[in-house]
């Protein structure tokens, strides 16, 4: 039941998405996104069998640490929330139709029932009559004649394990009121699970109700829903691995900044880049934690800096599997197609994170972003196609060239590249089951690894990289050369002349072929 409302919540509100999209630059700069602060804007139910229901939210939360009760310094009955894992109504609202109101009487009371229901996702069985062996969610006169529930509201079967659970708390419109308030009330966590939150109805003459309002979601040590929590640690770490890596690029590259080549630029700029995504993210969490919300721009700038990232680094993959800097000393014609690539597959990446980050603020994302998801994935296979198919002809004209020292070197880069490629296959694989067996995300707590996994692969490519084409003082070993004498000396070959003379011919006819082939391109 709880899956099934799911996915209508998600039918209800998926055009939505691209309103999003379209609109999100044009109040970017002005405006915060609420994260664990759930906003109801006069939003409708959906009807799910003999009842109506609204999806509120839902998150991973962790229980409350126990410590005695203490009271706010600024009020002596206001309790204090430190330590404690919450959901507070703050406040919401129900607007039910104007001539369902007229159809009571000024003076009578509860003229209409409107529930919200907290429960966790292991106990989902317990919210409707399967235990009673009915189809139903609402009581009907027959289960309330039998003492198993009150007439007109959602059926509940309490967890003897955790008394009280499923929560329920109850809002009753007055007279002829329009309108029904909730008390502003807090519900403290003491166990550790994905909670969800539904507001719920029975009665058909409340159909065309609205909810507007909020609640507030925290975990004990902030805001973060937890299925985010350990990303704000893992970033802080991986902003620490990012600067060591620079530290260590950049002493050498000034140790040997005579023998720079444009290729160690490159290298720099995709460092350079990752260090800056990771300290922003890191600093966007550490935000979105203590305040519960996510300001636009600086959540911008993490995306925008994590798009440009992986589109430089894919690139930069790219064109040393070329063999650019090393084999030909330009792309030749293929520099345009090179751009027109990394331009889509950033304006692709840029959106998908965009709708991500921005457009969800509930711990499970799912069909949401999968028109997005796609052209990102096949972008990906084009960049892996492409890459292997480079190296392979990198390969066969340092071989046809007996280039030994490069040679060596592709062959590293190439080894790294096909381990890096088959722990992706596997890794997306384990990232489709885990989804599909996960639909209601009872695993939140270890679902952080996959988003962490593709961060420590990119920056594992990168070392590799950094290593096989570090600053040298022979930067010949890997820098493109007009002819074989120099590298010849460098790789120690001993050659007779005859072989020289050939070598001489065959590099004459290979250079003569790469810039044929770069005119053709």
């Amino acid at each position: 039941m709880l899956q099934d409302m799911q996915q209508r919540q998600f039918r209800r509100g998926r055009i939505k998405i691209p309103m999003f999209v379209v609109c999100v630059g044009l109040f970017l700069c002005f405006s915060n996104v609420n994260a664990s602060i759930h906003e109801y804007r006069m939003e409708a139910f959906s009807p799910k069998s003999d009842a109506f229901f609204f999806h509120g939210g839902s998150e991973g939360l962790y229980a409350s640490k126990l410590h005695e009760p203490t009271t706010d310094a600024s009020s002596e009955t206001k309790p204090s929330f430190k330590g404690k894992s919450i959901i507070s109504f703050d406040p919401v609202t129900f607007v039910r139709p104007k001539e369902t109101a007229k159809s009571h009487h000024q003076m009578q009371q509860n003229t209409g029932l409107v529930e919200a229901i907290i429960l966790e996702v292991k106990d989902r069985a317990r919210i409707g009559g399967s235990s009673l062996k009915s189809d139903a969610i609402c009581c009907d006169k027959q289960l309330a004649d039998q003492g198993s529930c009150n007439q007109g509201e959602v059926i509940i079967q309490h967890n003897p394990n955790n008394l009280g659970w499923p929560k329920r708390i109850k809002t009753f419109f007055q007279g002829d009121n329009e309108e029904a308030k909730m008390d502003v009330e807090t519900v403290e966590i003491n166990s550790t699970g994905m909670y969800y939150l539904y507001f719920m109805f029975c009665d058909p003459q409340l159909k065309g109700t609205l909810i507007k309002g909020r609640t507030v979601w925290k975990n004990p040590s902030g805001y973060l829903p937890g299925k985010m929590a350990p990303l704000m640690t893992f970033y802080g770490l991986m902003s620490l691995a990012y600067l060591v890596l620079g530290l260590a690029w950049f002493l050498r590259f000034v140790q040997f900044w005579k023998d720079i080549i444009h290729l160690h630029y490159h290298i720099t700029l995709v460092i350079a880049l990752g260090m800056c995504e990771m300290a922003v993210w890191y600093f966007e969490y550490s935000n979105f934690n203590s305040t519960g919300t996510r300001p636009m721009g600086i959540t911008l700038w993490a995306v925008t800096f994590g798009s440009v990232k992986k589109t430089l680094s894919r690139l930069l993959l790219l064109v040393v599997s070329m063999g650019f800097g090393v084999v030909r000393p330009t792309l030749g014609g293929l520099t345009s197609k090179v751009v027109l690539l990394g331009l889509i597959y950033f304006i692709a990446t840029e959106a998908l994170e965009l709708v991500e980050h921005l457009g969800n603020i509930n711990d499970f994302s799912g069909k949401a972003k999968l028109v997005l998801v796609l052209p990102v994935a096949f972008l990906d296979a084009c960049f892996i196609l492409w890459i292997f198919s480079s190296l392979s002809k990198t390969l066969e004209k340092l071989q046809m060239r007996r280039n030994l020292a490069k040679l060596e070197l592709y062959r590293k880069f190439t080894n790294a590249l096909a381990v890096s490629v088959l722990l992706s296959i596997a890794w997306i694989g384990f990232e489709l089951y885990f989804n599909a067996t996960d639909p209601l995300s009872e695993f939140w707590q270890i679902a952080w690894i996959i988003p962490a996994f593709w961060n420590m692969l990119a920056y594992c490519l990168l070392v590799v990289i950094c290593v096989l084409w570090a600053p040298s003082r022979n930067p010949t070993r890997y820098a493109y050369m007009e002819g074989m004498g120099e590298d010849s000396d460098e790789e120690g070959i001993a050659l007779t002349r005859n072989s020289g003379d050939m070598a001489m011919k065959l590099e004459r006819q290979a250079i003569g072929d790469d810039l044929e082939e770069d005119k053709r391109e």
